[in-house]
């Protein structure tokens, strides 16, 4: 048994002992009140026992103990004993069975109780039948159903945001983790593409240099596979304890892409205002990542520039090239996946050609309250 079931028992226990004592005490000042009514004896009191020693079990078998009270109630009114905290008893049955039932079957139960509760209104000790004790029957019933009706539904619907909430989160958590293997291993291919292209071309006409571009290969391939064992490590541990990547290995970025053919030169405006956050710095280098890597893809071109401009509120990157330019595909993830991560930080990014010829892409991430 769990510390949750041990918590419910002992609440309904101690519930049970506070209206047991309670009955027993205040039922007889009633009956001083009620003088048409039986006097309680042994049997009145017994049956006030009786429903408020079940409700220790109520919220573990909720119709057993809507039965064990009601049946209780019922003939202590055919006992003609004086209304008191009994009734309170049949009351949290009942509101206990409509919250822990669905609402048909609880409603079909509800009824039942209130057919039995409502007998001692026709069966009266002069033989009269009592049709005005109806309504106050029926309140017994319909109030406390009504209430845990309503408590049932406002559980279930916070569970159900609850469970939404924790699918949101996981969908964002495998989002993010499939950016992240689409700019590691995008970058790394692209890379090792290049790369192996060159080999080919030098195979022939100049296969001394082919090592070098055999070279440049290995050590791409195994670059890339490193960040993402690191990546996948994260992810297992469900932690940021495997180091991810920043702006501070944009060298060898830049070094990498410059032995896969692509020279990038490299530019620092201003002075880092203290360390970056983490998600910035994560979300600056996976962009110039994804721009460069978009360079050695698709633009053609044979140099590419990287400008870093640090800002007292907001990090600036440009990434610009050279190359063939024109409009940018709709149907690859990298420059949407460049925006989300901008967005998400409450940045923004502009991608598209330049003026002059090239390309451009450019980012302002915000670095305070991240």
């Amino acid at each position: 048994m769990d510390a949750i079931s041990v918590r419910r028992w002992l609440t309904d226990g101690l519930i049970a002992a506070v209206l047991l004592a309670f009955g027993l005490i205040t039922t007889r000042f009633a009956a001083q009140n009620q003088p048409g009514a039986t006097p309680l004896d042994a049997v009145g009191y017994g049956l006030i026992a009786v429903a408020a020693s079940a409700l220790a079990i109520r919220r573990r078998w909720p119709v057993v103990t809507l039965a064990i009270v009601t049946a209780a109630t019922v003939a202590y009114l055919l006992g003609d004993y004086a209304y008191g905290s009994i009734m309170f008893c049949f009351s949290l049955a009942v509101y206990t069975m409509a919250a822990e039932l669905p609402l048909r079957p609880a409603a079909v139960i509800a009824g039942a109780a209130l057919v039995a509760v409502s007998v001692h209104a026709f069966v009266p000790p002069d033989g009269d039948p009592g049709i005005e004790g109806l309504a106050p029957a029926a309140a017994w019933v319909v109030v406390p159903f009504a209430l845990g009706i309503t408590v049932r539904l406002s559980r279930e619907a916070t569970a159900r945001a609850r469970v939404d909430a924790a699918r949101r989160i996981a969908d964002d958590e495998r989002l993010r983790v499939a950016q992240e293997v689409h700019d590691v291993v995008g970058h790394g291919l692209a890379a090792i593409n290049m790369q192996a292209e060159i080999a080919l071309h030098l195979l022939h006409r100049k296969p001394e240099q082919t090592e070098a571009a055999l070279t440049a290969i290995s050590r791409t391939s195994k670059q890339g596979l490193d960040e993402l064992r690191a990546t996948l490590l994260a992810v297992r541990r469900g932690d940021d304890r495997a180091p991810m990547p920043g702006l501070g290995q944009l060298p060898a970025l830049r070094d990498r892409l410059a032995h896969a053919g692509l020279p990038v030169s490299l530019s620092i405006d201003g002075t880092p205002p203290g360390a970056l956050p983490g998600a910035v710095d994560l979300a600056a280098y996976r962009i110039v990542q994804e721009a460069l890597t978009n360079v050695l893809r698709h633009a053609g071109a044979t140099t590419a520039k990287v400008t870093i401009g640090y800002g007292a509120e907001a990090l600036e990157l440009e990434v610009t090239d050279a190359g063939l330019g024109g409009v940018p595909s709709h149907h690859g993830s990298g420059i949407p996946g460049m925006r989300e991560r901008a967005a998400a930080l409450g940045g923004e990014l502009t991608a598209g050609p330049r003026p002059g010829g090239g390309f451009r892409v450019y980012a302002v991430l915000p670095v305070t309250g991240s």
